[in-house]
């Protein structure tokens, strides 16, 4: 779906929610976007031991797509496609990096201290400046936006975000301090906008439930009874998170 049709469809469900908008026309947008897991390991698609409520009341209100795939089972193309509307061949990001350099021995070599990796990455970071994006296509509309959590195509600017957490490295660098971390700056930025009467796209992108498996000790503890290893354990309380 082009992203400008995704924008108009994302701006007419307001119609349900018309008393959670300032404006019935531009609603607020938060995406939620969860990063390597199961799509079945939700509690409102099934999951018996995972519990996941507040995501389970969304869903309870909302209309649920569960047939929905992209080409590719890497982050970086799936994460341009929702971003941009567009298939992999058609963004040209088909991989998380560049081809990794070889060393002498023919082996990998330290991919961040080569510099032909580097360049070669800056290339395929240009591909965003060529295709439209959700918070580019929104702000032609008033929308302030900010990125969060998940991001590889450089300075979150390059995707079209008025403001942002990342400032260019792999994976998304300090943005990636989201929802493990903190929630401030996300919650600043909310209030800006409330603050200044505009409407806001928020892309909330954590790292979350990827590994490392880190999660509070509080979510662990309800897991590690029922759960058939202690790594399961890990991870079905980071979906928990």
């Amino acid at each position: 779906m082009p992203v400008r049709m995704l924008a108009a469809v994302i701006v007419s469900l307001c119609g349900f929610r018309a008393a959670l908008c300032a404006d019935a026309s531009r609603p607020n947008i938060v995406f939620i976007i969860s990063d390597d897991q199961a799509y079945t390991d939700y509690g409102f698609m099934g999951h018996p031991q995972i519990r996941t409520p507040n995501i389970d009341r969304l869903a309870s209100e909302s209309l649920t797509l569960r047939n929905a795939y992209v080409p590719s089972s890497l982050c970086r193309p799936s994460l341009m496609s929702i971003l941009t509307g567009l298939y992999p061949h058609q963004h040209r990001i088909t991989s998380n990096d560049p081809p990794l350099p070889a060393d002498g021995k023919k082996k990998k070599a330290n991919p961040e201290g080569n510099a032909e990796f580097l360049a070669q990455r800056q290339r395929m970071i240009a591909n965003i400046d060529r295709v439209p994006t959700l918070p580019r296509t929104l702000g032609e509309r008033g929308y302030v936006s900010f990125q969060t959590g998940k991001w590889w195509e450089g300075n979150y600017r390059r995707g079209g975000f008025t403001a942002g957490m990342s400032e260019g490295g792999r994976h998304g660098d300090k943005g990636l301090d989201i929802g493990r971390v903190t929630m401030q700056p996300m919650y600043d930025f909310i209030d800006g906008a409330i603050a200044a009467n505009k409407p806001f796209f928020l892309w909330y992108a954590p790292m979350l439930p990827h590994t490392p498996h880190t999660p509070p000790e509080r979510l662990l503890a309800k897991y590690e009874s029922i759960a058939p290893s202690p790594s399961i354990a890990k991870y079905w309380a980071m979906i928990d998170w």
